[in-house]
């Protein structure tokens, strides 16, 4: 495990509130396995073995060890290094050893190299401050041809009023930041990022929209 500090003002406020709650955070179970399983399951569908993959937001690193198997090597990051404390001794507990894991903002990554063959964020992008910004910054990480897989919470479709109760909720603690924008407000953005759209599935007509993108050829 490396470490960072947390970069942005938003970020350090992030890593706060979820090393706060990360270990009772790992003991809870997945909201509904079936979902999650399926989710697993057409990701694994687009990696290869001699992919290397980046998860940002791997919390306590249960998809990064579940996807390893499945590719040359993953990289989980997560802005809590509680979090990412805890997915490395899962790692290791499960004898894997070609995931690695750091404790990092995605604003300390460089952009533009173009290195990387995979990009996960799943149940992340609406918990960044600028997650347009997000977007731009993962699209210049990925190879053209390249994957970026996301669950996000487009909130704005069903639960626009949840923008009134976030500031309460983060004023007592109970909340972090999250952003409520819609599922087209995301497509929209992911095509301007130079993405074409190949899945998408929105589970049981939630908020929750889980989708497969693919980095155009320059």
């Amino acid at each position: 495990m490396t470490y960072a500090p947390a970069a942005s003002a938003a970020a350090r406020e992030s890593a706060r509130f979820w090393d706060r709650i990360a270990d009772r955070y790992s003991r809870k179970p997945v909201p509904d396995e079936a979902i999650y399983q399926r989710k697993l399951a057409i990701t694994r569908d687009y990696l290869s073995p001699d992919m290397d993959v980046l998860e940002i937001g791997c919390g306590t690193g249960s998809t990064a060890i579940a996807h390893a198997p499945h590719v040359r090597h993953v990289h989980g990051v997560d802005v809590s290094p509680r979090m990412v404390q805890i997915a490395d001794a899962k790692a290791r507990a499960a004898g894997i050893a070609n995931a690695s894991f750091e404790a990092a903002s995605l604003d300390q990554f460089p952009a533009g190299d173009g290195s990387r063959d995979a990009v996960l964020a799943l149940s992340l992008l609406h918990l960044i401050d600028d997650w347009q910004g997000a977007v731009a910054k993962i699209a210049a990480m990925l190879k053209p041809g390249g994957l970026f897989v996301s669950n996000t919470g487009c909130l704005a479709d069903r639960m626009a009023w949840f923008k009134l109760v976030v500031p309460i909720g983060r004023l007592v603690g109970l909340m972090p930041l999250i952003r409520v924008f819609s599922q087209r407000d995301l497509e929209r953005c992911l095509v301007a990022n130079g993405f074409d759209i190949e899945y998408r599935w929105r589970p049981d007509d939630g908020t929750a929209v889980f989708l497969v993108a693919r980095k155009r050829a320059a």
